[in-house]
């Protein structure tokens, strides 16, 4: 789930809608360097002063892969590289580059019932058009076409810089936080974080564009949160991006949640398609 936001503090709820767009890594650790192609963007609408802050992954020079709903309605794109980034305030000049949103043409939020069924080609790219500081050199790779139907309980890494833990509630000498909770609890976003998570196996009625992971944020795996949309789901041990986070099921971030596919061949070649 990507968080909106106003455009002078970055501090705004997540956005909900029957499901919980994209996450952050819940029980995970600092990355440090690990995965330095791995960067938070803000998108922002010009027309409103709101913007939204997801992750996702530089695959060339030119081109940082994300969510749809990352980029749906934004104008432009803000990203960041650095392993831990001050969020509230954040200043947009201070971004590593500035790109233009493009959503995948087949992107559509609420066309189907249930989940994933609601969400639908949840894809989109930012082509970089100024570079304010040196960018990483190096970038994730794209799957093979169909990669991930030879998968069997793979092992997944989860790399993002959305939210972490739940701050505790306040007690009943306090006012009820604002509504809608229980996210607004949420706290921890600017920090690339990983932790590993599972490809849970089998087939599902939207197994064809969406892969299914486990989000236990305990037991030696962790989860996706708000903030994580658009983040990688890496083959373990590996730079490959099987899939962009998309949804979970719950606003606690635990369970299982899925993510739209880029191994799809239309999906693959309207990436390539952006690539010099």
């Amino acid at each position: 789930m990507h968080m909106r936001l106003v455009l002078a503090a970055l501090a705004a709820v997540g956005v909900l809608a029957g499901a919980t767009p994209g996450s952050a890594i819940t029980n995970g650790v600092p990355d440090g360097t690990g995965h330095p192609y791995v960067g938070m963007m803000v998108g922002v609408d010009y027309s409103t002063s709101s913007a939204w802050l997801c992750s996702g992954s530089l695959v060339s020079s030119g081109v940082f892969l994300t969510a749809g709903h990352c980029t749906d309605g934004a104008d432009a794109a803000y990203i960041w590289f650095d392993s831990s980034i001050a969020t509230n305030p954040i200043y947009l000049s201070t971004a590593d580059a500035v790109g233009t949103p493009h959503t995948n043409p087949d992107f559509c939020f609420g066309c189907g019932k249930g989940l994933p069924g609601g969400d639908y080609r949840d894809v989109g790219v930012v082509t970089i058009d100024d570079v304010l500081t040196q960018l990483p050199t190096t970038y994730a790779d794209l799957p093979a076409p169909g990669q991930v139907d030879s998968l069997n309980k793979a092992s997944i890494d989860l790399v993002g810089y959305g939210v972490t833990f739940q701050a505790q509630v306040p007690g009943s000498l306090l006012p009820p936080p604002p509504p809608p909770p229980p996210y607004v609890r949420w706290t921890g976003d600017g920090t690339r974080v990983y932790a590993p998570s599972l490809l849970v196996s089998g087939e599902f009625k939207h197994s064809d564009e969406f892969v299914k992971l486990a989000l236990n944020p305990g037991g030696g795996s962790g989860g996706t949160c708000f903030g994580d949309s658009g983040g990688p789901d890496l083959l373990g041990g590996t730079n490959t991006v099987l899939a962009v986070n998309s949804y979970g099921t719950n606003v606690n971030c635990s369970g299982v949640g899925y993510s739209q596919r880029i191994d799809i061949p239309d999906v693959l070649d309207w990436i390539n398609g952006f690539t010099p």
